[in-house]
């Protein structure tokens, strides 16, 4: 599927790329015949990269927090690529805040949305012009969270519920110069993130007040079984890669990929039934304290 380390299809750049469903989609469009660039946040995490690459990946620094930094990899970009421009942008890079909303500090939530929000928005602010130049493709990393809000991850739903109504109003201002936005909505991905939302759940749960523990207790510990089990079972990355793919290549791209099993099904529970309804029957799914019918 690859025509050589010399030959491209066009220049792609990817955040968040230093694992999971950003790595994963680095080495896939690498093995399609794209320049890929990769962005990462520190040196060391670009070697696995470049070891993995068919000769096309160039590690990236960049922050997406970081207006200088975010200024800074979009010039380097711009003087790799030339003239070209670049075929396509995936805003994957992201974090996953949780814990009751009563007692988050707000500190907290802001980050949230300074990564997963105003971060993409930075990045395709300074891509824009070289995708305008190749008439590219904007790719943004969803989730059915942003579609369905679940408890004790509020501030993550939030984040990508913004996000997708970012991609809406992009995808209609950026018609004229025929640059399709389209958002990825997976369900339960097998990637590191699990490991690292659970451990940041945890310290952030030993740093509420104690008062937080004696009201949300009993919620902390069913939430923490549901995101075992929900980890244990989370489906391989390669159907996200798929649908970025056909987001970047196809002549039609989709505006919405629902990706992983019973996502959909999810989606159009959410979309049909009464708002008290689909509360409860999350509050039995996970296992929550709550009085049924208030």
């Amino acid at each position: 599927m690859t025509d050589g380390p010399g030959a491209t299809k066009g220049a792609v750049v990817i955040t968040g790329a230093s694992t999971g469903i950003g790595m994963a989609c680095a080495f896939h469009m690498d093995s399609l015949g794209f320049r890929v660039f990769a962005g990462i946040r520190n040196e060391g995490d670009g070697r696995p990269l470049i070891e993995g690459s068919a000769g096309r990946i160039t590690p990236l620094l960049i922050e997406v927090t970081d207006s200088a930094s975010v200024a800074a990899a979009a010039d380097l970009v711009a003087r790799a690529a030339g003239g070209l421009g670049l075929s396509g942008l995936v805003n994957n890079a992201g974090i996953a805040v949780g814990g009751p909303l009563e007692f988050l500090p707000l500190s907290e939530i802001r980050k949230q949305f300074e990564v997963n929000v105003f971060g993409q928005i930075a990045v395709t602010q300074a891509f824009l012009p070289l995708l305008r130049q190749a008439r590219g493709r904007i790719v943004n990393m969803s989730s059915i969270a942003g579609r369905v809000a679940f408890p004790y991850i509020g501030p993550y739903s939030a984040s990508k519920y913004a996000l997708e109504a970012i991609s809406d109003a992009l995808r209609i201002e950026l018609l004229p110069w025929g640059i399709s936005v389209s958002v990825i909505e997976p369900g339960d991905v097998a990637t590191p993130i699990w490991n690292k939302s659970l451990a940041a759940a945890q310290k952030t749960r030993q740093d509420l007040p104690s008062q937080a523990a004696d009201l949300y207790g009993p919620a902390f510990e069913a939430v923490t079984r549901t995101a075992g089990k929900a980890a244990a079972s989370a489906f391989d990355p390669v159907h996200v890669v798929r649908a970025v793919e056909h987001a970047l290549t196809a002549v039609n791209p989709k505006t919405r990929y629902l990706v992983g099993p019973g996502v959909r099904f999810r989606a159009i529970l959410k979309k049909i039934l009464p708002d008290r309804l689909f509360d409860q029957l999350i509050v039995r799914y996970i296992g929550l304290p709550g009085k049924p019918g208030v």
